[in-house]
């Protein structure tokens, strides 16, 4: 997987394809999907969700530009891969899941799996996790159809937030902000995505 479909198409950091070697993404899937759990293509994971295909995890992965012991912020915990992803980094995880069984499902998953260094949370992501901002990084995995402040404020100053933003049910663009000193934002395009939308709460 990584080598025929990450490191082809141009990821390069050792320590993003060093961790998307070592997360066992089968472990992610549901049951039915195993036989597909390394192609890289999207899988649903229930409640009209999915898991992220492997290359779209890496480069988002790459683009925050981690290191160990950074505080990252992720915004739609899904099956908790994306989190084990950066957990396996060295990485301090805060995750934000909205629809209760995902998130509980996945917080027991990364505790089996040993990822001490991820903690869950079920609220609407939109929000963001202000108790402990502010963060080195913050990726969203599901797709709002503007910038939500509140997660632009939690950003710190140097930060890199990585997120898809378009309406729902269409392609998207995958942006990387980067936050300048005085709070600005500095944009760059990362091409066309298709995520699920991001689900607020009513």
């Amino acid at each position: 997987m990584v080598r025929e479909q990450i490191e082809a198409r141009g990821v390069r950091d050792p320590a993003v394809l060093a961790a998307m070697r070592a997360v066992p993404r089968h472990k992610f899937v549901p049951e039915r999907y195993l036989d597909q759990a390394y192609a890289d293509h999207p899988l649903p994971i229930g409640y009209g969700q999915t898991i992220s295909q492997p290359y779209i995890v890496a480069l988002m992965t790459e683009a925050l530009k981690v290191k160990p012991g950074d505080k990252v912020l992720e915004i739609g915990t899904g099956s908790g891969y994306q989190a084990a992803v950066l957990a396996e980094m060295g990485v301090e995880v805060y995750t934000v899941e909205i629809i209760p069984e995902l998130a509980r499902s996945a917080e027991e998953r990364l505790r089996e799996l040993g990822y001490t260094n991820v903690r869950v949370l079920n609220a609407d992501g939109y929000n963001g996790w202000p108790e402990h901002a502010p963060y080195d990084a913050i990726i969203v995995t599901a797709a709002p159809d503007h910038l939500p402040q509140p997660l632009v404020e939690q950003l710190k100053p140097g930060g890199r937030l990585v997120i898809p933003i378009g309406p729902p049910g269409s392609v998207q663009t995958l942006w990387l902000f980067v936050k300048r000193e005085d709070g600005e934002l500095d944009a760059f395009n990362m091409g066309a995505v298709r995520f699920v939308p991001l689900v607020r709460e009513r």
